[in-house]
């Protein structure tokens, strides 16, 4: 299947790399409906319960906002808040299971929700809510690129057209994204929500610049830690001897799992699709995967980091595919709780998990394009 399905996305996968026939073939291997079950349904079902009982009247999920500081997470108010974030990352987990806004059992919760996103679009284009940052400001604009594909709403097109635009001009001399729109430096965990959110609007006919992906490309390569590189080491402890992506371009930053799972999720949506960097990123994550996994339970490393390795690994594809999606599924069906809900005791909390992992779970059942191959 196209990564890159219609007309106006047609110029990125010309100027861009295509994958080679062996990666085309490697890729259409996986058998997606063995992955899919009674269990893994049925947990989906409880978690997009809760997540709706836990919707405000006025379409948002309140969090705690906030952002990492070394290991942890600091917030900007101890209350939760409405959560722009977390807000399109729910709306993004109904999608993912085929619900659309007014149709079926989650329609008005899609409504609701589409209209909060919307109602938080500011004059510069930056949509935000109680001092969220680019992290939301991607995730909104992901959301609202994905079911502009589906609804074609005037309204929807004018917010997601400007904060496109507002991403693109932000972006850095280095060719990243940070925090604050306009910032100097960039970080991988910042710029792969970005490229990911240009690279759905494109796919719906919103103009995004090719220079924009290729400089963000660019960024990524240089990030990377490469095979050879047995100098590298990071103070901390993290990363090792080569394959994995660096959360800044600096000589002591550290390399994770899920900093390399988003360095390969971001090429990917660039459109590079089989590289010596690539392949070695994927044995980093292969070598780690399950202590990953173990360590971080809990916390919101554990959610974001898969959330860009079930994207990174489906799009590679088979076998690697499948032995990914088999732990990963494992892990967060043992991990859910009785009341439908996932724990995330490190973040921004319970809604932000459940909406990963649902998330996640879903992505074998192929209804959003941006997750397509």
């Amino acid at each position: 299947m196209n990564l890159f399905p219609g007309l106006s996305f047609l110029l990125l996968a010309s100027a861009l790399a295509l994958p080679s026939p062996a990666q085309e073939v490697l890729r259409r291997g996986a058998s997606n409906e063995q992955l899919i079950d009674d269990r893994l349904r049925e947990s989906v079902g409880r978690g997009l319960d809760w997540l709706a009982a836990q919707q405000h009247a006025d379409g948002y999920w309140a969090e705690l906002v906030g952002y990492k500081l070394n290991n942890g997470y600091e917030v900007l108010d101890e209350r939760p808040l409405p959560h722009v974030g977390v807000t399109s990352l729910a709306l993004m987990s109904y999608l993912a299971g085929g619900h659309l806004p007014d149709r079926g059992k989650y329609g008005q919760v899609l409504h609701k929700g589409l209209d909060f996103v919307l109602s938080c679009a500011q004059d510069d284009g930056q949509i935000a809510a109680h001092g969220s940052r680019m992290y939301s400001h991607a995730f909104a604009t992901l959301f609202l690129a994905e079911v502009y594909g589906m609804v074609e709403r005037p309204d929807v097109k004018r917010v997601l057209q400007r904060s496109v635009d507002l991403i693109v001009d932000s972006q850095n001399a280095e060719g990243g994204w940070r925090y604050r729109p306009f910032a100097r430096e960039s970080d991988m965990s910042i710029t792969v929500c970005q490229v990911l959110a240009l690279r759905s609007a494109r796919n719906v006919g919103i103009h995004v610049p090719i220079t924009t992906i290729r400089n963000a490309q660019n960024y990524v390569y240089r990030s990377a830690v490469r095979s050879n590189d047995r100098n590298y080491r990071f103070r901390g402890g993290y990363g090792d001897d080569g394959g994995s992506f660096r959360y800044q371009n600096r000589e002591h930053t550290r390399a994770t799992f899920p900093l390399t799972a988003a360095g390969v999720t971001t090429l990917y949506a660039a459109g590079e699709y089989d590289s010596p960097i690539i392949r070695d990123a994927l044995d980093f994550l292969d070598r780690q995967v399950v202590a990953f996994s173990e360590i971080n339970a809990g916390h919101y490393f554990f959610y974001y980091g898969h959330y860009y390795a079930v994207q990174a690994y489906y799009i590679t594809g088979d076998p690697k595919w499948t032995k990914y999606f088999r732990h990963i599924k494992t892990t967060l069906l043992e991990q859910q709780r009785r009341d439908g809900s996932w724990p995330c005791h490190t973040g921004p909390g319970d809604a932000f998990g459940t909406a990963v992992a649902t998330l996640i779970l879903q992505i074998p059942l192929q209804y959003l394009p941006i997750f397509q191959r």
